[in-house]
């Protein structure tokens, strides 16, 4: 089974209340947003321009589905560049119920297979904050492998903050 697939509008009620409820957890991994972000209409703003990036090529937006087909986060292929690049980076977030049961490293695992069978790309990169040791076991389980850290690479939790920088390759 899947553990992701394409997300849609009618997942933004789904997504606001998992986003109000671990507004704790997630805030030391992600930016700071209005406040607008997590409620219903906020979602569904932010699901319509995921999925015109979809429609242009440039992302690949899903939905985390655990067994029972409930959402349980969002990852997303971002960055998608064709040519001679062929590569793309992945982003991901789950509720703080449904970490440690190995629903993330699912999640990776399906949609590198939707990259590199499907979309036919080369690499997928990711970046981690250096302390989210979390996160990057759910990329090494997935055979990333760290290949630097860049320097105040993003603003998270309203910080410039350095990240490590995973990637790995297509097998074929």
């Amino acid at each position: 089974m899947n553990a992701t697939r394409l997300i849609t509008l009618e997942d933004a009620p789904v997504l606001a209340e998992l986003l109000r409820v671990n507004r704790d957890f997630l805030a030391p991994w992600e930016p700071i947003r209005g406040e607008d972000y997590s409620t219903v209409d906020g979602q569904r703003t932010d699901i319509a321009a995921a999925l015109e990036r979809h429609e242009q090529g440039t992302a690949l937006p899903h939905v985390i589905v655990e067994d029972s087909g409930r959402v349980v986060g969002r990852i997303t292929l971002n960055g998608i560049v064709r040519g001679p690049f062929q590569s793309c980076s992945v982003g991901y977030w789950l509720g703080a119920a449904d970490n440690g049961r190995g629903v993330a490293t699912a999640a990776v695992r399906d949609i590198m297979r939707v990259a590199f069978e499907e979309m036919g790309l080369h690499r997928v990169e990711a970046g981690t904050l250096l302390r989210n040791v979390r996160s990057q076991r759910v990329l090494e389980r997935n055979g990333f492998v760290r290949f630097g850290v860049a320097p105040t690479y993003l603003k998270i939790a309203g910080e410039w903050q350095d990240h490590a920088l995973y990637q790995v390759l297509s097998p074929a």
